[in-house]
């Protein structure tokens, strides 16, 4: 286990600076190489697809994922289809992405070990 993926996320305020390069390229080195960061909008975004076998081991995944959001009070968007989901963490309060992503991007990891 990482220590990312035993934290919990902190309180982020709006106005709260979004990761430059260099913090982005260490935190990425803490969760699974498969995590890629994205630009919608001009939103850096953290996605990673998960394969399943089928749609219901794709629900349940979404919904394990779902229950660790509401625990930390952070929400990535979820698209859940036939044999795969693709997670993405971003902090809609500062448009891009926090510490935060990266803790429920590892926790997310740890769901679908």
């Amino acid at each position: 286990m990482t220590e990312l993926s035993a934290a919990h996320c902190e309180v982020c305020r709006v106005g709260a600076p979004t990761l430059d390069d260099d913090e982005i390229a260490k935190l990425q080195q803490q969760i699974d190489e498969r995590w890629q960061v994205v630009s919608r909008d001009g939103v850096r975004q953290l996605e990673r697809v998960f394969r399943f076998d089928d749609f219901a081991q794709a629900l349940v995944f979404t919904n394990a994922v779902g229950k660790i959001a509401e625990q930390e009070g952070h929400h990535p968007a979820l698209l859940t289809e036939w044999g795969r989901v693709t997670v993405t963490w971003w902090t809609h309060k500062i448009g891009g992405l926090h510490r935060n992503d990266f803790v429920m991007a590892a926790r997310t990891d740890k769901v679908a070990a």
